[in-house]
């Protein structure tokens, strides 16, 4: 089952973040129902704040760092005329390449590529413990049919299973989950809709919820941003969490990446349909590259995210992201 390393009500996890991040943009959207609370199979409730400043504020402006140079990148070859958008970020030297910019900067749904940031909260706060993390299935009968059994951590988040993940999420709670969105500057951080009773393809509660075309929305080159807050230099969690999340996200049986064995890849993908049409989907995460024998670096990171819109009358889903985005970072990310 989800974790029992609580095993006395009232005990408060932190969630230590090395460095603070603060502030969403965009605005809040309306406010929707509490959720309800309370303790279920598997998952350990009372989590408490998760979230303990501990590392220094923000740099004064006169000593932050400047701004990302941002190059247009011509990768419509990749997209075959779909809507889309593309980014690569090269934190470490401070630039980006984007197809799209536009749509590169417009908030949307982040579907199930939010399972990363529930994954890693839950994981921080020992919510989820990977080795005793199954969570016992109701009985309920979905469209996915690896979805019916009972199911871990490592299986529901390669699956995407929504109804694990929708427990995961309730038992994290709306103020610390809120909180955790603010330290990571997580899109406009709005999860008012904690329910997802705004979401009109799906009326299923254990199916649904403010992160699926709801309430709280990222842009595509917000997300490249958050993926380095998670894995770069100055990771916003522990060192074990972080290797958790490489199990999860690595991208295997891949015909392009096998012949590039120095690249290892790490994503997730999502979708998110409106009236049954694909609006959103995704494919984020990051790229590392070993170096040459006797290279000065051992390794070199470059963080990226695919995002295709709606595109009525074409064929499109995150599997078809994720390809462009494979294709992409081989071709342009090192």
């Amino acid at each position: 089952m989800i974790t029992g390393i609580l095993k006395r009500k009232g005990i408060c996890l932190a969630l230590v973040f090395m460095v603070v991040f603060t502030g969403c943009a965009g605005g809040a959207g309306r406010q929707s129902a509490d959720a309800e609370r309370g303790e279920t199979e598997g998952i350990s409730s009372g989590a408490g704040e998760i979230l303990q400043e501990t590392g220094e504020s923000l740099q004064p402006e006169e000593g932050r760092a400047p701004e990302p140079e941002i190059t247009e990148a011509d990768w419509s070859e990749y997209f075959d005329g779909l809507h889309g958008t593309a980014v690569l970020y090269h934190a470490e030297d401070g630039r980006f390449q984007i197809y799209n910019r536009e749509q590169a900067v417009t908030q949307t749904s982040p579907c199930s590529t939010f399972k990363i940031i529930s994954s890693m909260v839950a994981l921080e706060s020992g919510i989820i413990q990977p080795e005793d993390s199954t969570c016992a299935w109701s009985g309920e009968v979905f469209w996915n049919e690896k979805w019916n059994q009972d199911i871990d951590f490592r299986q529901a988040f390669r699956e995407s299973c929504v109804w694990y993940f929708r427990k995961v999420i309730d038992t994290i709670g709306q103020e610390p989950m809120q909180e955790a969105l603010k330290k990571l500057s997580y899109g406009n951080c709005d999860i008012s809709d904690w329910e997802g009773r705004r979401n009109t393809n799906n009326s299923n509660r254990a199916l649904t919820g403010f992160w699926i075309e709801s309430s709280l929305k990222i842009s595509p080159k917000e997300q490249t941003e958050v993926m380095e807050r998670i894995f770069g230099e100055n990771a916003v969690c522990s060192e074990k969490t972080q290797k958790e999340l490489r199990t999860v996200m690595q991208v295997t049986g891949e015909e392009a990446l096998e012949s590039r064995p120095e690249i290892s890849l790490y994503g997730k993908t999502g979708m998110g349909k409106v009236q049954g049409a694909v609006v959103d989907a995704w494919f984020t995460g990051f790229a590392e590259k070993k170096a040459a024998s006797g290279a000065k670096n051992g390794t070199e990171t470059v963080y990226f995210c695919v995002h295709l819109g709606r595109n009525d009358g074409r064929d499109v889903s995150s599997t078809l992201a994720k390809k462009i985005a494979i294709q992409i970072v081989l071709e342009d990310g090192f």
